[in-house]
């Protein structure tokens, strides 16, 4: 039973990061259909809506509608695989749950725009980063967590002796 109401829990974070992205690409869809190119916030972060039809970043970006629907299938398999994760296993489920937040986020808008709405542009001077959105930050910030919990939290890790 302890089990279920950590699933529950999980589900809410998943949930949230859904709702948080998709709250966030609603309002910056709205705003730029109003004819405006760019909302400049500060000397380094500006929004600027870029529709990606490739997969993080921009990348694999073909266009050719086999391909595209290739990947969104590939996505969706890995999200079921992540949701089995957090369900079966013991092992950093919220980290996977960030993950599946952000990857359900871009997931549900390749369907609904055939593309995803990227818009948090991040630049130093003349050197700009990809265009990302929320579902991005939790899909990069899960990932870089769970490399770091396994290099240096894994307790599955054999001493061996050299």
């Amino acid at each position: 039973m302890k089990k279920k109401n950590y699933f529950f829990n999980y589900f809410i974070l998943i949930f949230s990061i859904f709702l948080i992205d998709q709250i966030s690409k609603y309002f910056v869809i709205n705003i730029f259909e109003n004819q405006i190119s760019e909302i400049y916030l500060t000397s380094f972060l500006n929004f600027q809506l870029i529709w990606n039809d490739g997969i993080a970043f921009g990348l694999l970006s073909f266009d050719n509608n086999l391909y595209y629907n290739l990947i969104t299938l590939l996505i969706f398999i890995i999200i079921i695989i992540l949701l089995f994760l957090i369900k079966n296993q013991n092992q950093y489920p919220y980290l996977y749950s960030m993950i599946v937040g952000g990857a359900l986020g871009n997931f549900v808008d390749r369907i609904r725009f055939s593309s995803v709405p990227d818009f948090i542009d991040f630049h130093i001077s003349n050197f700009h980063w990809f265009v990302f959105n929320i579902a991005d930050i939790f899909v990069s910030l899960g990932v870089f967590c769970l490399i770091i919990a396994e290099i240096f939290f894994n307790k599955n890790k054999t001493n061996e002796k050299i």
